[in-house]
């Protein structure tokens, strides 16, 4: 079996939002490999440029004038290679000339490229024989702040993880059940509601926080009771969208309400122990690392997630760890660029004990190597939506890796 690069392919597909974004097709001697590249409403500042001068055709160009010609006559199978010679074609530190979504769409079509060539799944070609345990499904199931319009609720996603779940195939349907007996108690709070939804399949009603987070809080204890197992309540803040940086303080404008850091630490320890919260994504703004590990320091039993905090970018995560800011961190390949990078940030999170929670995009697409990646890199949990075909893209799939893997196959033991 030859895994030598014959021909790299380029071109504009559409995202979930309907914005143009890049896909690459490698072709190796046996095998072929696709990837395409998601894009966020909500971007840390320090992600890598997802597209060069921000422009899709401008990343098409640069894929065959400039990464092609270098690429092809190299072996798929040497992926650290090739995504040093990545960095090395793009010579900056953001991958402003190639674009970060460049780097991911190649990064990602060549490792699928391998392991097309050798026959195996691409988890089994990058975890080895000993990539067996699923993920648990973390998904948006109430939406706001950039990801809906209208007087949809400050805080940016209200989520449920149902952990207690035996298999993943269950987990994921009890988050099914979740979002839909929602739907139905989202009228008694909104008479008006006729169904909207945001970005990422997610209700997006006429709610206050705290409206959304009773509504979703009756609708995981009303489905727990049903499955016989836990579905917790978690939250994506993305404060980052709310904090105001020259008056210093978080504004809520559909609650009316303007925090300072001390009062925006106090809410959300409040609202982690009046709903038994699992999980808080980005609580703070992306530079305040100190109200992380203050908030980290301070509750027990919930997952303190850093993604604009952290942007997969480990020099960031190394402070948050020598710092304890936070417990958790989203993986998402295209913050970074490159496959490599992205399983150096997990390692790197997964030996400071930290769960690596591997993550979707808001505008995606129907490609599942997210699906592949939690398997093979071990992440425990999987933040990738509940309804809308490019959400059950890697839902799908994990179920047929579950499927593939048998009486192999197991559920993580979530400890924090």
């Amino acid at each position: 079996m030859s895994t030598i690069i014959e021909d790299i392919v380029a071109r504009k597909v559409l995202n979930s939002r309907g914005d143009e974004t890049i896909e690459v097709d490698v072709i190796t001697v046996d095998g072929v490999g696709r990837a395409s590249a998601p894009s966020g409403a909500s971007r840390g500042k320090a992600e890598v440029v997802p597209f060069p001068n921000g422009s899709v055709d401008e990343a098409v160009k640069r894929v065959e004038e400039v990464i092609a010609p270098e690429l092809i006559g190299l072996s798929a199978d040497e992926q650290e290679e090739i995504d040093g010679l990545l960095h090395d074609l793009d010579g900056t530190d953001d991958f402003s000339e190639i674009g970060g979504n460049t780097a991911y769409a190649v990064s990602l079509a060549v490792a699928e490229a391998a392991a097309n060539s050798y026959g195996l799944p691409l988890f089994q070609y990058l975890g080895g024989y000993v990539a067996r345990e699923l993920p648990y499904p973390l998904g948006n199931v109430l939406g706001g702040g950039k990801h809906a319009l209208g007087k949809a609720p400050d805080i940016q996603e209200f989520l449920v993880l149902s952990i207690g779940a035996p298999t993943f195939a269950e987990a994921a349907r009890a988050n099914v059940l979740v979002h839909k007996r929602l739907g139905r108690i989202i009228k008694r709070f909104d008479a008006n509601f006729t169904g909207g939804k945001g970005d990422e399949g997610a209700w997006a009603p006429n709610l206050t926080s705290g409206e959304a987070l009773e509504a979703l809080t009756e609708a995981c204890e009303a489905i727990s009771g049903e499955v016989g197992f836990e579905c917790r309540v978690g939250l994506d803040v993305a404060a980052s969208s709310l904090w105001n940086p020259e008056k210093k303080e978080y504004t809520y404008v559909r609650d009316g309400v303007k925090r300072d850091p001390g009062e925006q630490l106090e809410y959300i320890k409040e609202l982690i122990e009046k709903y038994r919260l699992i999980y808080v994504e980005d609580p703070f703004h992306e530079e305040d690392f100190e109200s992380f590990k203050e908030l980290t320091r301070r509750v027990r039993g919930c997952l303190i997630c850093g993604d604009d905090l952290f942007v997969t970018n480990s020099e960031r995560l190394c402070r948050g760890i020598e710092m304890c800011a936070g417990n958790s961190i989203i993986i998402k390949v295209n913050q970074v660029g490159t496959l490599t990078d992205a399983w150096r940030t997990t390692e790197t999170a997964k030996k400071a004990r930290y769960i690596p929670v591997i993550s979707h995009r808001s505008g995606e697409t129907t490609a599942f190597h997210i699906a592949h990646l939690a398997v093979a890199f071990g992440c425990p949990i999987i933040k990738t939506g509940v309804m809308g075909g490019e959400r059950a893209a890697k839902i799908n799939e994990l179920i047929r890796i579950e499927e593939m893997l048998g009486n192999r196959a197991r559920m993580p033991k979530l400890t924090f």
